[in-house]
């Protein structure tokens, strides 16, 4: 699919844009000429990708505003007048979630709802992507991936969060943008699941990349809490380009079954350990190394979780463009440019991986 025709001078709103994904996605619709605002807080950690890839530069509007404020981000929705939006804005950390449950619920939850209550009180068409997470399946452990009407649930807070955001965009969906009225109200919303994202310019707490990058620019040694965890491992352009074609195919079709839940993850072969996945980044980083560290009274995690990616591979003809080796080495190689370099913005290099992604 032609993404620069689906998006070039179309109106884009994105919820979270100063957050790792949503830079990303920032960065790689103003490259194809689509008009981007952006709704979010002021990046939690420094450095930020963000700030290193200069994001606002390129943002044609944003509001600095929290997700729970309907009134601003109604006002925000109305003057960006959106033929898409990309609902990112979240509480994204699992072990944040045990500190602060309530506030991940009310961020995640309401704040999705805020998103479609000022979009039908708007009254606009418009294609809505809202990201969730694979974690809002119900984790029983099996060996084989969690499918998009597999059931919902979680142990933790930022899980069952997550699964209760999927419940209530369903509700939503349903009771105000009905799929077989789309005609009448031209709102399509569909939510997106995607595996754990690696890439340059993540620097968030309790992320296996960021904590180990943070400890080998420092030349000491990454310790890691659960080497034995299976994730579904994916470079962050993966789920993003998934998101843009699933958006774009909403906008020009009225099959209802685009507006649905999809999964958006790594083929299965590329589904590792976290031990496998260090050995891998130390390897790429050369002269690094990484030790287990036992944590008392550890907060549960899930052991193993993996994707299946069949609807999007059968139904929108996507998939992965790069194994779990090509994103190591394209994630290493950023962030050894921007420890190495003290390159002032690492715009061009993010702009470089969305060119070499893009070409295939």
């Amino acid at each position: 699919m032609n993404l620069v025709s689906a998006y070039k001078n179309r109106n884009i709103f994105i919820t979270g844009h100063t957050g790792f994904k949503g830079s990303w996605l920032s960065l790689w619709l103003s490259k194809i000429g689509a008009n981007v605002c952006g709704y979010s807080l002021q990046p939690v950690n420094t450095p930020n990708n963000y700030i290193v890839s200069s994001v606002s530069d390129l943002i044609y509007e944003e509001t600095i505003a929290d997700i729970r404020d309907k009134k601003l981000l109604k006002k925000a929705i109305e003057k960006s007048n959106p033929d898409f939006i990309f609902h990112l804005a979240a509480q994204p950390l699992v072990r944040e979630s045990y500190n602060f449950p309530v506030e991940t619920f009310e961020i995640n939850v309401i704040g999705s709802l805020n998103v479609l209550e000022s979009l039908r009180e708007f009254g606009k068409s418009c294609s809505v992507i809202m990201v969730t997470s694979d974690k809002c399946y119900e984790n029983n452990g099996q060996v084989w991936g969690y499918r998009e009407n597999d059931h919902l649930g979680g142990h933790d807070p930022y899980s069952a969060s997550k699964a209760a955001a999927e419940i209530a965009i369903a509700s939503y969906r349903q009771s105000f943008f009905p799929k077989e009225k789309l005609d009448e109200h031209g709102v399509k919303v569909a939510t997106v699941r995607a595996g754990n994202v690696i890439g340059g310019g993540d620097w968030a707490k309790d992320r296996i990349i960021p904590d180990t990058v943070k400890a080998l620019s420092k030349e000491e040694i990454a310790l890691v809490r659960n080497p034995h965890a299976v994730r579904p491992w994916q470079h962050v352009l993966e789920p993003l380009s998934g998101y843009l074609i699933l958006a774009a195919n909403m906008s020009k079709s009225k099959d209802p079954e685009f507006c649905s839940a999809w999964n958006f993850g790594p083929f299965c072969s590329d589904e590792c350990t976290v031990s496998d996945l260090m050995d891998l980044f130390c390897k790429e980083w050369g002269y690094a190394d990484w030790n287990h560290v036992s944590l008392p009274n550890a907060l549960h995690e899930a052991s193993v979780l993996r994707l299946s990616i069949d609807k999007a591979i059968h139904k929108l003809n996507w998939s992965p463009r790069w194994n779990l080796c090509e994103a190591v080495k394209r994630t290493t190689a950023w962030y050894k440019k921007y420890y190495d370099s003290n390159e002032k913005s690492m715009q061009d290099t993010c702009f470089a991986d969305i060119d070499a992604y893009m070409e295939g």
